[in-house]
């Protein structure tokens, strides 16, 4: 499957396989996404997994073959219940949420945003049966090492991650390019009003009304914040020559305050043994 464009932009449409359907409605018709929803957006549905079935108890799980804890859900309502929304055309994406699955990433909704269709599975008990994954699944998708009690959580972080980054979307024109991870480093720090609250000021730069200075202060703090919190981020992050000089600099600083502690303790002790 190649990866869609955003050549022309249509509403996106995402579906939800799940037991708990309530859980995403509630989300989803609240601030940004509700919105975006009856804006025209994007359509939001869910759907429940039970629906799917065809005994009298609608039961979604057995016992796993070979023996074990737990429960795995049946592969028969899966399929029925995706198979139900797909349309079947290369703009279409059908995502289990797995801990098996690739690492979530700013990247990867830019990705998923170029599509126009998304159906989200979503797992409960043990596992999901192992058909599910290898025959249904086009893409797998976790946002952590650690472990939760279903998939629905996982899937409206990445429904939210991708959702805002529709144009239209979110108020303030290019507000999503600036924020952490979009541009490859940590967002700088964000003030309002009233200047000093408890004795603690906002940054004089940010009332000077100079744009070229608080561009440079906020790239600066961007980049120190990225230094001491996320170091591992500055691998890939695309640098400019500046963002390099102010980087060295803030690096030096970096040293420098490490070795202030030892250099006090040294003429402390000196100062003791005189």
């Amino acid at each position: 499957m190649t990866t869609p464009d955003n050549t022309q932009r249509q509403p996106l449409r995402v579906d939800v396989i799940t037991l708990l359907p309530q859980v995403f409605e509630a989300y989803w018709s609240e601030s940004m996404l509700g919105r975006a929803r009856d804006a025209g957006l994007v359509a939001f549905r869910a759907h429940q997994l039970r629906d799917f079935t065809h005994d009298k108890h609608h039961v979604t799980d057995d016992a796993p073959y070979g023996g074990g804890v737990g429960m795995v859900m049946k592969p028969e309502p899966i399929f029925e219940a995706v198979e139900s929304v797909r349309e079947d055309h290369d703009r279409e994406l059908v995502i289990v949420m797995a801990p098996t699955g690739e690492p979530f990433t700013q990247s990867m909704a830019e990705e998923l945003v170029g599509y126009d269709h998304l159906i989200f599975v979503c797992g409960r008990y043990e596992a999901m049966d192992e058909r599910v994954h290898a025959h249904l699944a086009q893409r797998e998708i976790s946002i952590g090492d650690y472990v939760v009690t279903g998939g629905e959580l996982p899937a409206l972080v990445v429904i939210d991650a991708v959702t805002r980054l529709i144009p239209g979307v979110l108020g303030g024109e290019g507000a999503a390019e600036s924020e952490s991870f979009v541009t490859g480093l940590l967002e700088y720090p964000h003030y309002t009003r009233p200047p000093v609250f408890r004795g603690w000021a906002v940054p004089e730069v940010l009332l000077s009304g100079h744009h070229e200075a608080i561009r440079r202060w906020r790239r600066e703090e961007s980049l120190r914040r990225t230094c001491e919190r996320r170091p591992d981020l500055l691998e890939t992050a695309p640098l400019t020559t500046e963002d390099q000089r102010i980087l060295d600099r803030l690096q030096a600083e970096c040293r420098q305050k490490e070795n202030i502690p030892t250099d006090r303790s040294a003429r402390r002790h000196n100062d003791e043994e005189g």
